[in-house]
This record gives structure tokens, C-alpha cells and sequence, in this order.
């Protein structure tokens, strides 16, 4: 599956749209652009909102609805997926966790994941590129 010019977005972007920190505003930006998302991130999206920002569930409902709406496609999880996070967790020392939504990432086609917690410009099998979309250049 290749979603052409679509970007990937890590779990934390989603859950700064979705708070009153100065970085909102670019992540609500981002979400504007229809990007891709997996299930992973809606995972750990559900575990934060809960936790960190004290959603009630029919609040993170509705939060999960608006992502649902916005990022298209939503991809799932599955064997052939899980591999491939294992290897590049393995060839990368990343977390089982952010190799699953790089996996995602390298599926759909995309070029680019923002991410915050990812270290920035770090390039995947030479054809995803990971950014920080709070970074200032200088």
C-alpha cells in the first residue's frame, strides 16, 4: 500500500493536538494534512490521554473518532507487520513500540514520520526520514 505524498504521524504528535502546550497548534497543523496513522498509535495515543490528560472514555471516544476522521488511512496490525518492526528494532535499537509505527510507515510508503521522541533526521532502509516537527532549525 503506498499513500503517495501522505506523511506518518507517532502517537505523540497526535496527543499534543489534544493539549493546551504551545506545540498544539503545529500538531493540529499536521492533522490537517490527512496523514497516516496505525493502530499502535491509537494504542499509545489511549494509554497517554488516559493517564497523562485524565480523558474520561467517552472523551477519548470522541478524540479517537476526530483521528479516526482525520488520518486516512488507519492501518492495522498484523504478522507480516509485527516482522518487520522486529527487524528494525533488532538493525536499529529502537523500541519494539516505535518500530511497529515505523513499519506502519514503511508500508504505506511514506517519506516522512514526525515524531518528538524519535531521533531527528535518522533515515529507515534509505526511504523514511524521521523529523521532529517541534524542532527550530538554528
Amino acid at each position: 500500500m503506498t499513500v503517495n505524498g501522505s506523511a506518518f504521524l507517532d502517537s505523540n504528535v497526535l496527543i499534543y493536538a489534544f493539549t493546551d502546550d504551545a506545540r498544539a497548534v503545529r500538531a493540529q497543523q499536521l492533522l490537517g494534512r490527512s496523514p497516516i496513522i496505525s493502530v499502535q498509535c491509537l494504542n499509545e495515543f489511549t494509554h497517554v490521554a488516559r493517564r497523562k490528560l485524565g480523558m474520561s472514555w467517552p472523551q477519548l471516544r470522541g478524540a479517537i473518532s476526530d483521528l479516526r476522521a482525520l488520518c486516512r488511512p488507519v492501518l492495522g496490525l498484523n504478522e507480516q507487520s509485527f516482522s518487520e518492526a522486529l527487524r528494525i528494532a533488532e538493525r536499529h535499537g529502537l523500541s519494539i513500540f516505535d518500530s511497529s509505527i515505523i513499519a506502519s510507515a514503511l508500508h504505506a510508503g511514506c517519506e516522512t514520520l514526525w515524531s518528538e521522541d524519535m531521533q531527528h533526521g535518522m533515515m529507515i532502509d534509505r526511504r523514511l526520514r524521521i523529523a521532529n516537527p517541534f524542532r527550530t532549525e538554528g
